[in-house]
């Protein structure tokens, strides 16, 4: 098979993307003909291969061993309507935080995650001219990096700190209205093809310990369409509407960050905060969306009086608050000036360890080496995401954590004396773990 033309289809999308531009607030009608072999080979280039098998148990290898053949066929059946059927997608549970609870996620077949994959690609320039810059989750050149330093920005530009709304969405992606969401996207994209094939992963269904069922709202989780459509979705519920009818209402600054369906709100004065937090529900429920009453709060996050003092002081930080796995406070900085800090949250902290603590134990028996190599590709993940400015704390204490683990694990791999710490620094002057490095810094940015 001839290798696909990326700069073909990323041709197709600058046209698309062009013609959206030129025509706001227009419904495309005509963009499912730029889909076709060379297309379905791009797509099938970006999708990962070594993800777990959908309900028909077929993976990546088998689907390449006949790839013109398959491809040809899906393109056949999705543009006809009448053949192609949207397999249900099978539902796993993943463990949550520290292990002691799931989180509920799909797994579409390989051949559904080829075609989703193409279709995002033909909507992708659409839709990316009308999404405001408040938006991070999920976009082409955008990451949850770039939603952090804008956070940091916004929070350190107000005169004298804030507040902060601290949102969760209950149950996004289960409670997705088909009927709004099919509206919105119909203000944009009218092509009969790309409708048919939305409203057929919409009702797909979703296989679950042998049973399927059609939920009624809700978008395919864990799909390559879903945080398409999430950010659709929320474009118009929070996005459109903070920016259109909210803030001209207030009396300060506010700002509004949101990745996928996690964001905050950072207001300069309390009665805006108040004022906001008093309608979101009510905008939330017109959509059919609910905000968890446990964990959306308002944090009064200004910053702490006085001047500045010596590092290293033991004044408290006023309040915090959450978002993509760090937490934000008012700290010191090395000059004795309060700046806003960030830290691995402690929720995400304890599943990292967890993680590591669980891989030590079923993997002790390997040889050290192996579990050396292992290990530090391990903490050089957490790394590239956990090592920003300001957390380089959290990221020694890891290390820490880890080696206490790692001696413990070793420790049981016989009947023998444990494994004393002599012996485990030792270990660690021959096999030593990957240092702790900042990969992200604010300031460079």
């Amino acid at each position: 098979m001839g290798k696909p033309s990326p700069k073909t289809v990323s041709t197709k999308r600058e046209r698309i993307a062009q013609l959206a531009k030129q025509m706001p607030g227009v419904a495309l009608t005509s963009l499912s003909h730029h889909i076709d072999i060379e297309w379905l080979k791009e797509a099938y280039r970006r999708t990962r291969k070594d993800g777990a098998v959908g309900i028909d148990g077929q993976t990546a290898e088998e689907y390449a061993a006949n790839m013109e053949g398959n491809l040809q066929s899906l393109l056949d059946r999705a543009k006809s309507g009448e053949h192609y059927r949207a397999p249900p997608v099978r539902r796993v549970h993943i463990p949550k935080g520290d292990g002691s609870k799931t989180r509920p996620i799909g797994i579409p077949t390989f051949e559904d995650k080829v075609l989703q994959r193409a279709v995002v690609m033909a909507l992708e320039p659409v839709f990316e001219q009308d999404f405001l810059d408040c938006s991070y989750g999920f976009r082409p050149r955008r990451s949850a990096h770039d939603a952090l330093q804008a956070l940091w920005e916004h929070t350190m530009k107000m005169p004298s700190g804030g507040w902060v709304l601290e949102a969760d969405i209950e149950g996004f992606f289960d409670a997705v209205d088909h009927r709004q969401l099919r509206r919105m996207f119909g203000e944009r994209v009218r092509d009969g093809v790309l409708v048919r094939l939305i409203g057929k992963w919409l009702k797909a269904g979703v296989l679950e310990d042998g049973c399927v069922y059609h939920p009624e709202s809700g978008t395919p989780q864990g799909g390559v369409i879903s945080p398409l459509l999430a950010n659709i979705y929320l474009h118009e519920v929070l996005d459109v509407w903070f920016h259109q009818q909210v803030l001209p209402r207030l009396r300060g600054q506010a700002h509004l960050v949101r990745y996928a369906d996690d964001f905050v709100i950072v207001f300069e004065t309390e009665v805006d905060a108040r004022r906001v937090l008093d309608v979101l529900s009510k905008r939330f429920g017109k959509y059919g969306l609910r905000l968890h009453p446990d964990k959306t709060r308002l944090v009064r996050f200004t910053k702490p009086r006085g001047g500045p003092k010596p590092p290293g002081s033991d004044d408290d930080h006023p309040g915090s608050f959450e978002l993509l796995g760090f937490r934000h406070f008012w700290g010191r900085s090395r000059k004795g000036k309060w700046v806003v800090k960030r830290k691995t949250a402690s929720s995400r902290f304890s599943r990292a360890l967890h993680r590591i603590s669980s891989w030590c134990r079923a993997n002790r028996h390997s040889p050290i080496s192996e579990q050396h190599v292992a290990l530090n590709a391990k903490l050089r993940g957490h790394d590239a995401y956990y090592g920003i400015t300001g957390n380089y704390r959290m990221l020694k204490l890891l290390r820490r954590q880890v080696e206490r683990s790692w001696r413990k694990w070793l420790s049981r791999r016989s009947r023998k004396a444990a494994l004393t710490w002599e012996k485990m620094a030792d270990l660690l002057q021959r096999h030593p773990l990957a240092q702790a490095r900042v990969v992200h810094s604010q300031y460079g940015a």
